[in-house]
């Protein structure tokens, strides 16, 4: 972090990124400054509720973030900015966006938590546009001209006002990740799993070292006393409350318990009940410490695309069976009604032998589980996640596949990616064609579980 000390007294010349949170009022017109270098502009955390009109000084400008400040309004100075690809106006008080407001290579717009009822035509207009994030506002419907955005992969329009997916959302060739959980559309899952869950008295819980935290919750190892029984290790999820760029934590925490078991999905034991500050919290099995991320998140320059560590390398065996657990877990959670949202490799945690746990609930939703035309696009979209996926485990295998099987895994790699939502694979063929590539290479490479 940044000091405005710092910058009034000429200290930091030539820096290309810029973070002050210091309660500003007003835009530091230092920051003019810094023209010549400043590609990355971090604002949040502030009490702004206007930016400069001639903010587009900044030619070099790429990203800005000005969350959590008191924005009623998207500054109209943006759309002058000709370089700005990234806007983060997350956590503030926007009711109003004009087209006038969106710069002409917009690639990633964040409007989470806001009270936007409405966006205009424009927003369509953007050819570049990647990343969508509008969760927590009072949307109750899309401007149609998003239908023009064949870049568009990532949309989070959770916890809004919607009645309805229109049938352009389910047709846009190159959406991937996809969430709408409480919306008035969205089909709500048989209650019966809630219903059926374990309550946990917050008094058989003693919360032990934080294990992480994610932007839904914090994550703790904890010993578990049930009464007559013996304590045993588990993990548990105490949900923030708060809305993320996902959607709403408890959204999260139905979908979790909704899921029931699979060998590839770490086991819900039950629901916390008695917290002193009526906290919502999961309690899961502790999973092993041999288990790691496969992929870290996507940074500012990817996008929509996990960044892997350098020279990540995976045995053909470790590789197909971490692609067809993710493909049967998959199939699992759309048999439950349930489509992830987030299929993605910093959401899966593999070992040496490449069994793998799919987490991170945040971004699923709920859908019919009768079949129709709907139902097979949504589960379709998700697909094309696993087709990017499986895209990206190959090109990390070591030694390469012989030419036959390489080629085959291609063609289902592209069959998933294709542009036409309906005519990609569902995962009960994928997970089939994967299971019997898995025994042409190798034991390690069978049905999970068995």
């Amino acid at each position: 972090m940044n000091t405005l000390a710092q910058l009034r007294a000429g200290q930091l010349s030539g820096i290309t990124r810029l973070d002050l949170a210091c309660g500003l009022t007003q835009f530091p017109r230092e920051i003019f400054d810094l023209a010549d270098s400043l590609e990355v502009l971090n604002l949040s955390g502030n009490a702004l509720d206007t930016l400069p009109d001639d903010l587009h000084r900044l030619t070099r400008l790429r990203v800005l973030f000005c969350s959590d400040n008191r924005f009623t309004e998207l500054p109209e100075c943006l759309g002058r900015c000709a370089a700005l690809t990234m806007v983060g106006f997350k956590a503030n008080r926007i009711e109003r966006v004009t087209g006038a407001a969106l710069p002409p290579l917009l690639r990633w717009l964040i409007l989470t938590d806001n009270n936007l009822t409405q966006l205009p035509e424009e927003l369509g207009q953007r050819p570049h546009l990647q990343k969508l994030m509008l969760a927590g506002n009072c949307l109750q419907q899309l401007p149609a001209s998003l239908a023009q955005c064949h870049r568009l992969e990532l949309l989070r329009i959770a916890a809004n006002q919607l009645t309805e997916l229109p049938q352009w959302l389910l047709e846009l060739p190159s959406l991937s990740w996809l969430a709408y959980a409480g919306n008035p559309l969205e089909t709500q899952a048989d209650a019966a799993a809630l219903n059926t869950t374990t309550l946990i008295d917050w008094s058989q819980l003693d919360l032990q070292q934080q294990l992480g935290e994610g932007a839904s919750g914090v994550i703790h190892q904890a010993l578990w006393q049930p009464p007559g029984q013996v304590a045993c290790n588990v993990a548990v999820k105490l949900y923030k409350g708060q809305m993320t760029s996902d959607g709403s934590p408890l959204h999260e925490m139905h979908a979790c318990i909704t899921a029931g078991q699979h060998p590839n999905l770490i086991d819900v034991l039950g629901q916390v009940d008695g917290h002193p500050e009526q906290q919502a919290g999961l309690v899961m099995a502790l999973i092993e410490p041999s288990y790691r991320n496969l992929a870290g998140l996507p940074s500012l320059a990817s996008c929509t695309r996990d960044v892997y560590a350098d020279g990540l390398s995976l045995s053909a065996p470790v590789a197909l069976r971490m692609a067809h657990g993710i493909a049967s877990v998959a199939a699992h959670l759309h048999r439950q009604g349930i489509t992830h949202g987030d299929l993605y490799g910093h959401n899966i945690l593999f070992n040496d032998q490449g069994h793998c746990l799919l987490g991170d609930f945040g971004a699923a939703s709920f859908h019919a589980i009768a079949d129709s035309v709907q139902t097979r696009a949504l589960q379709r979209i998700e697909v094309r996640a696993f087709g990017i996926l499986l895209e990206e485990l190959l090109a990390r295998i070591e030694p390469v596949l012989n030419a036959v099987e390489l080629t085959t895994l291609q063609d289902l790699q592209a069959r998933c990616c294709q542009p036409e939502v309906l005519a990609r694979p569902g995962f009960d063929e994928i997970e089939g064609i994967l299971r019997n590539r898995g025994k042409g290479t190798s034991s390690l490479a069978t049905v999970d579980g068995v």
